[in-house]
């Protein structure tokens, strides 16, 4: 696995957990459509978060936060609304959030949770 890789899923499992102990539970993780990936689906008080994970160990290209631009908005929207079509959570409120994981070697500095990250606006 690629250096890259590895920093992503380390990424992602940190993001997880960092999840679960303020109260979330995860639904799914790694739910893939064919041109797009929610990296974590977690639920707390009735709202269902779509989570984008960006992991760094520097902002040399920027804050990872950064990478999440419009294109990538909208294939996690369009993941968003065939989980929905698939799952039964009609009922609870969505939005879609960025976590910011900055992590150096197998230690983490901090982790960033970015709430109502972007919106559904327009066409998807």
């Amino acid at each position: 696995m690629s250096r890259q890789k590895t920093l992503g899923k380390f990424g992602e499992d940190c993001a997880a957990k960092f999840l679960e102990e303020h109260g979330y539970t995860i639904v799914a993780r790694n739910f893939r459509i064919r041109s797009a990936e929610i990296d974590i689906v977690a639920k707390r008080d009735g709202t269902l978060a779509f989570v984008e994970v960006k992991a760094r160990s520097n902002i040399r290209h920027g804050l990872p936060a950064e990478a999440v631009n419009l294109r990538k908005q909208k294939k996690i929207i369009r993941a968003a609304a065939f989980f929905l079509a698939d799952e039964n959570f009609s009922d609870c409120a969505c939005r879609f959030d960025v976590i910011e994981v900055f992590a150096y070697g197998e230690r983490v500095e901090e982790i960033h949770h970015i709430e109502n990250a972007f919106e559904v606006t327009g066409e998807v």
